[in-house]
Formats: structure tokens, sequence, C-alpha cells
């Protein structure tokens, strides 16, 4: 029969019959696509009486829109309010008090250079941008402060943040995805934290600043790789530190890091938001203070919120690396741009540092005079205290050692508002519930170079005077 069919086909329509039928068929499943409508499921009519809708709604919860954490792990403490300008004094709670609390480490928080530049800017650019960079957000003055800070730093390119808690924490997604591997340091800043849990990369934590725990750690991934090279050749590995850790004060070990990144095929990152402008002869960062060329680290992440007393962050490094944030940097891509007076303040701060070089050895000289003050406090309580920060340092942790928490925390809640008493703003210490590496309570005296001898010295005497107290009491 079918054959007879085709057949009769062929007698029809010729040779050539096969598409025919095909086109044929082609019109008819297109005339049935748009004339037969979908059958939708027919929805079952309420029977529910009033009282009976009300209930429901009555019981309906919403889920909450943040963790519901337990009261104990949240922390309560005193308002503390500043007004005015954070400079080097500030009025906080109706009382002047010298500020060891920000970090303004080349003290340009009310530097007059500064201030003219942002008088400016706001007069030419206004006090926003309007947009994310890749649409509207782009001005002379970021591309400016760009090229200005990779020629300070001595590398390709910079790109520019609106944000410099978002610059580490979007950089890292940006390039270390699913089944990639990230090192980082057990002590790492909230923001590097931030940025691993968004990459859902795999994370292998060494302990802090252990370079023989981390060098393990990468043989044994090594072994690993060679079990099964094919899975290792589209793994990308990543170390992630900080120049000097915000959570210890200490200073990473950069040339054994380098060292690891070549010998391990790995890439390196480096956070030097606490470094840039403190340390190296002319405030370029870890890079110069170890005398490692910068091109030896892949990327380069610095906020400019601390030392040049601006906003936002940058990242730096070849070409290749930092143009692909341009569209990977979740920050860079979807938030608007740095104000653009922002950046020319960014820009004039990089200038007076390169005029105005005995800045940068007046907080040298500050951070290691006052180390040498606090140290002499910690020492005489061992069971007390310990300061883990290096002594070049301008970010001074000082743990409270104890076995009972209630007391560690009424033991700092009392020396903070001691030194407040007697006109001296430090810091308390505090962490988020999901911050799982910084375990340790601690106050943090931050250091700025325009303070004198005397500051520093009323600074770590009213420090000692309260711990006394406290070790008396004990």
């Amino acid at each position: 029969m079918l054959k007879s069919l085709l057949i009769l086909c062929e007698e029809w329509f010729g040779p050539g019959y096969y598409h025919i039928i095909i086109e044929i068929g082609l019109v008819f499943a297109v005339y049935q696509l748009f004339t037969t409508r979908p059958k939708r499921p027919k929805t079952a009519s309420s029977n529910l009486s009033e009282k009976e809708r009300q209930q429901l709604i009555d019981d309906w919860k919403p889920e909450p829109l943040t963790p519901d954490y337990e009261n104990e792990d949240l922390e309560t403490e005193r308002t503390r309010t500043v007004e005015g300008s954070p400079g080097l004094e500030i009025i906080l709670n109706g009382k002047k008090c010298l500020n060891f609390g920000s970090f303004n480490f080349l003290s340009f928080l009310n530097h007059e250079d500064l201030r003219t530049a942002a008088k400016d800017g706001i007069r030419k650019y206004g006090v926003g941008s309007c947009g994310p960079r890749g649409f509207f957000g782009t001005f002379d003055a970021h591309l400016d402060l760009e090229k200005k800070l990779a020629e300070f730093i001595g590398v390709e390119e910079a790109i520019l943040y609106s944000y410099g808690f978002a610059t580490i924490a979007s950089a890292i997604p940006a390039y270390s995805k699913t089944g990639d591997i990230i090192y980082v340091d057990e002590e790492a800043c909230f923001a590097i934290q931030q940025g691993i849990k968004a990459s859902k990369s795999k994370v292998r934590y060494y302990r802090h600043n252990d370079m023989d725990h981390l060098e393990s750690l990468l043989i044994a991934q090594d072994v690993e790789d060679k079990k099964n090279p094919k899975a290792a050749k589209v793994t990308r590995k990543f170390i992630v530190a900080e120049a000097i850790y915000m959570n210890t004060g200490q200073i990473c070990p950069l040339p054994r890091l380098i060292e690891f990144k070549y010998k391990y095929k790995v890439r390196l990152f480096l956070e030097e938001s606490n470094s840039f402008g403190v340390l190296g002869e002319s405030g370029k960062g870890a890079s110069e203070y170890f005398n490692v060329d910068p091109v030896d680290i892949d990327l380069i992440v610095a906020e400019l919120e601390r030392s040049l007393g601006s906003i936002g962050g940058f990242c730096a490094g070849t070409t290749f690396v930092i143009d692909h944030q341009r569209l990977s940097g979740a920050g860079y891509c979807f938030s608007a741009s740095l104000p653009p007076y922002l950046a020319r303040v960014a820009e004039t701060a990089i200038e007076v540092m390169k005029k105005e070089p005995n800045r940068l050895r007046q907080l040298k000289e500050n951070c290691t005079f006052i180390h040498s003050l606090l140290i002499k406090s910690v020492q005489n309580y061992p069971n007390l205290l310990k300061m883990t920060s290096h002594p070049e340092s301008p970010v001074k942790q000082i743990q409270f050692l104890g076995s009972r928490p209630e007391e560690i925390d009424e033991a700092i809640d009392k020396v903070v508002n001691y030194c407040e008493e007697y006109g001296i703003a430090i810091i308390k210490t505090k962490k988020v519930p999901s911050d799982h590496t910084f375990q340790n309570k601690s106050i943090r005296i931050t250091v700025a170079s325009d303070f004198t001898n005397s500051d520093i010295s009323k600074c770590a005497s009213t420090f000692k005077e309260i711990i006394s107290q406290i070790a008396i009491s004990k």
C-alpha cells in the first residue's frame, strides 16, 4: 500500500515530490502552532468562608529578610556619636578626643590641598556620577586617577571601584569560579571572606602567616593533580593574602608567596588596603617594602579610604588581568561609579605623597614609637593581653585573653570607656555573626602621621593606667 502511495505521488508531483511533501508538512505545523492554544488547567473554585480566609491570612508568616541570629550572637553597646570632621581630633559623645580609631594613616582627612580638590571637583562634576562605568558613569577624573595609580605602583593598568569593601569582594569572584581552589589565610578580613563566598570555589585555609602549612596544602594538591591531570588542567588555583592583616596587624611574607606562585603554578592576589601609602620608601606598598617586582603579583587590591583620605578602591595589574574586570567585576559593572570629585581627591593625595616624603617617614616613626610603648604594657600582663601587630604596622591589635567571654567583653568596655573619658578615642573590634575566621576579641589602635610624640605618649599612658587597674581588680 505504501509503495502504491509513493507511485501515485510521483505521478502527481513528478520525481522531486519529497521536498513538496516536507513543505506541505511545515505549512501545516505552522498553522497548528498559531491556531492551537494550550489548555490551561482549571483552578478549583474557592469555597472558603470570609472567616476562613481571614484565618489563613492571620496564620501566614513571611520568611525573615535576614538570618535570625540568637541574642547572644549580637553585640549591643552604648552609642558613640562623632561630631564634625574625623581628623586627628574628634568630638566623641560631646568630648574632645585624640582620634586613634580612624584609618587616617597619612593625616589626609583634613589636608588643605585635598579639601580644595574636593571643592573644585564638586563645582565641576557635582556630587555623583549618575551611572555605572560601562554606561554613562565614566569621567575624565576616573581615567586620570587610574592612569596615575598604575604609574605610581609600576604596573600596566588600574581599575576603580566606588566602594572599598566591594573591591576585593568583587575581584575574587571575577576570576575564581566553581571548581577552582583558593588558598587563604585563616585570619583574612571580612571583605576577603565575602569574595571567597561569592566565588563558590573550594577553599583551603592555612594557619596565619604559616608558610610551611601553606606549602603543605599546595604539595597535597599537586599530588592530587598528578592523579587526575585532565581535571587539573581546567582547575585554577589562587592564593589570597593581605599585606598588613586587618585582624592581627601582621605583615605577610610576600617573597615566599611569590616563590609559591611560580613553583606551584598558582595566581597571587594581594589585598593592600593597610599597606598602600604605608609600606615602602614612597608608599607603593608591600612590593616596594620587600623590593620585589609588582608584576610578580597577579592582582594588587587596595581601598582609597585609608591612606588617601577618599572613598572607593582600585585593582592594579597587567592589562590582560584588569580588562577582564570591566565585564566580570560585579561591583564595577552594576554599581554607580565613584563620584568624580572623590577621584580628584585621591589623585591629589598621591601628588601630596610624592611632594611630602617626610609624611611617610613620620608615619613609620609613629608606628614604631607607639609599638614600643604599648608592648611594655602588654608584656607586663601576659595572662591578660597579647599584641600581634608588626612594629611598622599602623594597625595595632591588642587581644584580651581569658576563658570567660563576658569577662573579656567587660574588660574591653572598661578600657574603651576609660580612654574616651581621658580624651583618647580607640576602637573595640566587632564582628558580624557570619565572620567565621576572626575569633579573638581585641581593641584596635590606629596611628596617623601627624600625631606628635606627646599625643602618642598620652594614648599609651592612658591605656597603661586602665590596664593596671583591671589587672589589680583581678
